[in-house]
């Protein structure tokens, strides 16, 4: 794998393809800088070895061009990460973008337009790729949560960069995170899965069974495992259709030896509200009228412990609904749990918005050896899927 520590960029010019589609307030203010942080350490290498950077991104999903879909909008919050201002084109593309380009001197950066205000952006557009390319002399990709997408600037320009292209060091550190859980994780190995259904974790349920030791269930979807091995869960969320496809799962496990942990009490409460009654139940023993809404103190202990013997540790999707104040609490504990782990020398890859989200909420963000950028690229990643971003800077 090449990344831009294998390459000088002295006198060179640089087309990084950055993930920079942040959110936006209504005055179009940058309210999360995170992405944009991210990418700095790879300018910031590209630009102390004399090159120039060129950056291109996509913003939100525009039809054509779109004012309120502008990088013009995210310059201030680069500027800021960047420690000056950087240049902006108002094309991304064509005889604007390429004098731009010519006019940068060592230690610039120049800032594109929308890439999407371009459909042959995500139509994968030969032509549309082949200009990008004459904007740079290495092709760089530190954009992992566009690297599922086989779009013109992610997976297409690589093609007209053969012997000059690599990976940032943003989406260097995304693979080989992903690698630490798939393929050489320190034992005993754990997985975290939460969420709403079965139904959106299976194919990485099928793919992670053989690297883990254990897989720890919480979220909406415990419950359709608790009813399938014949337990009582009320009005919980429960995927009636996938029943059989959970004791498929248990069956599967089995064989691989991997050990499942399903909660063992249940915080349930009478209303999916922040007002509402709540009660601990044993988890299978909801009554009617109840829905489990997050895990209970038994659990929070139970799952604590087996993170804390583990030396690698994957989170994907909380247990609880953690935006409700009330049913964050087990969330919040696992998190706090894996932090711990982390501080004493395990690895821990946090990935999936919820899961980022929620580490977010409770200031644990630092604390994890690496919190995923890119949420439905690291899905994929995690179901073995070959992402087209990355195959092309291998290829």
């Amino acid at each position: 794998m090449t990344t831009i520590n294998d390459i000088h960029f002295a006198r060179k010019c640089a087309l990084i393809r950055v993930d920079f589609n942040v959110p936006l307030d209504d005055l179009f203010h940058v309210t999360d800088p995170t992405r944009i942080e991210a990418a700095i350490p790879t300018i910031k290498k590209i630009l102390n070895d004399g090159g120039k950077c060129v950056l291109m991104s996509h913003l939100g999903r525009p039809k054509g061009v779109d004012s309120s879909c502008s990088l013009r909008h995210i310059v201030p919050a680069l500027t800021t990460a960047l420690g000056f201002e950087p240049k902006f084109c108002k094309s991304t593309v064509g005889e604007e973008a390429e004098r731009a380009v010519k006019m940068l001197n060592k230690g610039d950066v120049l800032l594109l337009e929308n890439l999407r205000f371009y459909d042959e952006e995500t139509q994968g557009d030969h032509k549309f790729a082949e200009q990008l390319s004459h904007l740079g002399d290495v092709y760089v990709n530190d954009a992992f949560g566009t690297a599922h997408r086989a779009h013109a600037s992610t997976a297409i320009v690589a093609n007209f960069f053969p012997n000059a292209k690599c990976f940032g060091l943003l989406l260097a550190k995304e693979i080989d995170s992903i690698a630490m859980i798939m393929d050489h994780g320190e034992k005993p190995v754990t997985a975290i899965l939460g969420g709403a259904k079965v139904s959106s974790k299976i194919t990485i349920i099928d793919n992670i069974l053989g690297p883990i030791d254990h897989l720890i269930i919480g979220g909406g979807m415990a419950y359709t495992f608790i009813k399938a091995c014949g337990g009582s869960v009320g009005d919980s969320l429960v995927e009636d259709d996938k029943l059989d496809l959970a004791m498929s799962i248990l069956e599967q496990a089995k064989i691989k030896n991997v050990k499942v942990h399903l909660p063992i009490d249940t915080l349930a409460a009478d209303a999916f509200s922040e007002t509402a009654q709540t009660r601990v139940f044993p988890t299978g023993e909801i009554p009617a009228g109840w829905m489990g809404l997050d895990i209970g103190p038994k659990t929070i202990a139970s799952f604590s412990q087996i993170i804390a013997e583990s030396r690698t540790i994957l989170w994907n999707g909380p247990v609880g609904v953690f935006e409700m104040t009330a049913f964050s609490h087990g969330t919040k504990s696992l998190g706090q749990a894996i932090a711990k782990a982390t501080k004493t020398g395990a690895f821990s890859l946090v990935g999936g918005g919820d899961s980022v989200a929620a580490v977010k909420q409770f200031d644990l963000h630092d604390q994890m050896s690496y919190v995923s950028t890119g949420g439905g690229a690291m899905l994929e990643s995690l179901e073995g899927r070959i992402l087209p971003g990355v195959a092309a800077v291998l290829n």
